[in-house]
């Protein structure tokens, strides 16, 4: 690991002498892949050198217990065990920005939230995870924009999906992919029964053209009038649009917007988004099948989390995690369940040495 350092602490110092060259500086492409690359590599360069210092300092006071003066000994002693602990924290610190990074992470996202069992109940509970997540997009300074929803005559919806563009959106959102289960008494319920419903999340890493080439031959594009909720401004002309991507199969439709081109446009998006997920999926699993297993998949299949509403308990399975601060939770104050699984699924990429 050490030798590792070495030679990225080395780049880093080579990076910086290129920044501070007029002829680099005067390529404005050149300056910002080369000022990209530095900032990337300088919080493990910043921690790297503080734990040189760490080092340096521990063996100077490994040095003063030799000393004759008991006092300046029984210091040393003592600053000893802060430093030893100092560099256990930057150790674990360097091996968890050793990890290879994935290069999504700096990824918009889109986000699709879909009820499942539960009827009326679950689409409910869609719009309560929409509001969620829209809440913590905030906290965040991201943009939330819906491209498509069909609502329901309840305030819910049977599926909803919209795009979450910022800073390192699919970094912190994307192990939110799953089943989350909702234990609560519905509006509806007389008796005063605890129903459980479910509602799938999937989080895709939005898609460019150059990630994703899609032949227009493979494309069924029709179009229609829209219809739903809303639909007095947006329904008097055919602008709603269904794409069918023909060699998978995946159907995307798209009514959100009053001009065809623009709900054409969103619908490619996601529809590029989605085809991104299945490349990426089907590397991972040439790559190495069991490494999914012991990492996570984060599959939308999976039960991935429980909302209990008369407890007001949170648990997150794949962790053991159990909170009991679910009104918070809902009003997006997230980061309490997301640190802790970013944290969990360092740690298991740290054992098997894989990107997460």
């Amino acid at each position: 690991m050490l030798a590792k350092l070495e030679s990225i602490e080395q780049k880093f110092i080579e990076l910086e002498q290129q920044l501070s060259s007029p002829d680099i500086f005067n390529d404005h492409e050149k300056y910002k892949k080369i000022s990209k690359a530095h900032s990337e590599l300088t919080e493990i360069v910043t921690t790297f050198r503080q734990y040189k210092k760490v080092v340096s300092e521990i063996e100077e006071n490994k040095e003063l217990l030799k000393d004759n003066d008991p006092e300046i000994r029984d210091l040393a002693v003592a600053e000893l065990e802060g430093l030893k602990e100092k560099k256990r924290e930057l150790e674990e610190r360097l091996k968890i920005l050793l990890i290879p990074k994935d290069p999504l992470d700096e990824k918009n996202i889109i986000l699709e939230i879909r009820a499942g069992t539960g009827g009326e109940e679950a689409a409910l509970f869609v719009a309560d995870l929409f509001r969620m997540y829209s809440r913590y997009a905030e906290t965040k300074g991201w943009k939330v924009e819906i491209m498509d929803a069909n609502e329901t005559g309840t305030g819910g919806f049977k599926e909803i999906i919209a795009s979450i563009s910022g800073q390192q959106v699919y970094s912190r959102l994307k192990y939110e992919s799953g089943v989350h289960r909702v234990q609560r008494v519905p509006v509806t319920e007389s008796q005063g029964r605890i129903h459980t419903s479910a509602v799938t999340v999937a989080i895709l890493p939005e898609a460019e053209e150059v990630d994703v080439k899609i032949e227009p031959s493979d494309l069924r594009i029709d179009v229609f009038r829209a219809s739903g909720p809303g639909g007095q401004s947006v329904n008097t002309t055919d602008s709603a649009v269904r794409i069918t991507h023909i060699p998978t199969g995946i159907v995307v439709s798209c009514q959100d917007e009053k001009s065809q081109h623009k709900n054409k446009a969103k619908a490619m998006k996601v529809l590029r988004s989605r085809l991104l997920k299945i490349m990426e999926e089907e590397q991972k699993r040439e790559l190495d099948a069991s490494r999914k297993a012991q990492v996570g998949t984060g599959d939308r299949s999976e039960r991935i989390r429980t909302y209990n509403f008369p407890q007001g308990r949170v648990t997150d399975h794949r962790i053991n995690l159990t909170l009991y601060n679910l009104d918070a939770i809902l009003e997006g104050k997230l980061d309490d369940i997301i640190d802790p699984l970013i944290q969990h699924f360092q740690a298991e990429a740290i054992k098997e040495g894989v990107t997460i």
